[in-house]
């Protein structure tokens, strides 16, 4: 994988100009293997090619949250063919182990189907890799394989987010982060001479240096509104392609009914020169590709978890408690006002920026560590739902709080050295 100084793609056109193709139809495989068909595989031959799809959280295919599974087995078998050595892999949120993250989507079986390596990219330690002129981050801890491999393939499904607008190519390479990396890029502070938010501009800087060589996005069902993973699904049965990330998401962008200049880091990376954006100098094929358009519901500019008999207090999440939040109201939540509301709203709260919380509160995530004597504390970066239950199950039970803080997961940075 090349920084940007050395950033150079094979499968870009010779005579310069920025190409993308968009299939569609009822066969995710077959419209995969179509857009693939449009580029020089051959290029790949004899050379490491990491597949990195979207395989961020233990869910099954189909549900627009993941990437599907038949999407990534056309990408495998493209390239195999053309006689790369192929693997797949990702890393998850934190909260969610990479294991179960690629066996339940269903793209380890057709990896392994394949006799394709499946890769879990959080097991050895980071690469820190310097941004020098990055404006939100000045370097990022990188998931070594991404740098043991001589071809990057991104391929994520198409979502609509509630703090970034949409995740596709571009966003999708946040999942190279290692660990709790990922959630670093949540917690910065406003950047300097920017009116974006911090975690935009430093998605834009992230892309200086991880771009990747192709990128294949997997609109078979997509999803809508409150993505990454709380919104629903979007069936659209189309695949777009590029050698040009932001390109490509561009010319998603546009099928979902948005424009990519409204996406804050398409428009900072194209404005830095990472990417092309617009669609004016972006040839698309076929001719009539926007007649698969189809608007998505788009996820709200601000956030408002609102659940009858439930005081959400939200300073400063991410998207990862946010959604984890939402999902266990909408199972447990009638339960849990039942169980704590006592004639008054149940107090949640979430996100880094609490001063103080009242007597009383439950405090969802490592955030909140430090008023977890005020309340329920519920530990995790996010706390997965299941952890939610169990520590609330046991404060219906009347059972106290215990000092969570040597029970929260580190990285164990002194104990391992930095590749």
């Amino acid at each position: 994988m090349s920084s940007l100084a050395a950033f150079s793609t094979p499968f870009a056109n010779s005579d310069g100009r920025t190409t993308a193709f968009v299939s569609g139809g009822a066969d995710a495989y077959a419209n995969a293997r179509q857009v693939l068909s449009r580029f020089d595989l051959g290029v790949a031959r004899n050379r490491r090619v990491l597949l990195k799809p979207n395989a961020g959280r233990t869910v099954p295919a189909g549900l627009g949250i993941t990437t599907e599974p038949q999407v990534v087995a056309a990408a495998i078998d493209a390239f195999v063919e053309a006689g790369a050595d192929v693997s797949v892999g990702d890393s998850p949120i934190v909260g969610v182990k990479e294991l179960q993250a690629l066996e339940s989507t269903g793209i380890a079986d057709v990896a392994r189907a394949r006799n394709c390596r499946v890769l879990y990219m959080d097991k050895r330690r980071y690469v820190e890799v310097p941004l020098p002129e990055g404006r939100a981050i000045h370097s990022l801890r990188v998931c070594p394989d991404v740098f043991e491999h001589d071809l990057v393939v991104s391929i994520p499904v198409m979502k609509t987010h509630m703090h970034t607008r949409v995740s596709l190519a571009v966003k999708n390479m946040k999942g190279c982060l290692w660990r709790r990396s990922k959630v670093d890029l949540h917690m910065l502070p406003a950047v300097p001479g920017y009116g974006d938010k911090s975690l935009d501009v430093a998605i834009a800087d992230m892309s200086a240096v991880l771009r990747p060589h192709l990128s294949l996005i997997d609109g078979t069902v997509g999803m809508q509104g409150l993505g990454p993973s709380a919104g629903t699904q979007k069936p659209l049965g189309a695949v777009v392609a590029s050698a040009d990330a932001f390109a490509a998401d561009a010319v998603a962008c546009a099928l979902m009914g948005i424009a990519a200049e409204e996406v804050p880091h398409l428009r900072l990376g194209a404005e830095w020169g990472y990417g092309i954006i617009d669609l004016e100098r972006i040839d698309v094929t076929p001719e009539d590709w926007q007649q698969r358009a189809s608007p998505f519901e788009r996820a709200p500019t601000s956030l408002a978890i609102e659940f009858a008999g439930v005081d959400v207090r939200d300073d400063k999440s991410c998207s990862a408690c946010q959604s984890t939040l939402l999902l266990y109201l909408r199972r447990f939540g009638e339960k849990l006002v039942a169980d704590f509301g006592n004639g008054s709203p149940v107090v949640v709260a979430i996100g880094k920026g609490h001063a103080e919380v009242p007597r009383g509160t439950i405090c969802i995530g490592n955030c909140l560590l430090e008023h977890r004597a005020r309340g329920v504390f519920v530990p995790g970066c996010p706390p997965v739902g299941s952890a939610i239950e169990r520590t609330i199950d046991a404060a219906r039970a009347g059972v106290p709080s215990p000092a969570y803080a040597e029970e929260i997961e580190t990285d164990d940075e002194e104990d391992e050295e930095a590749v």
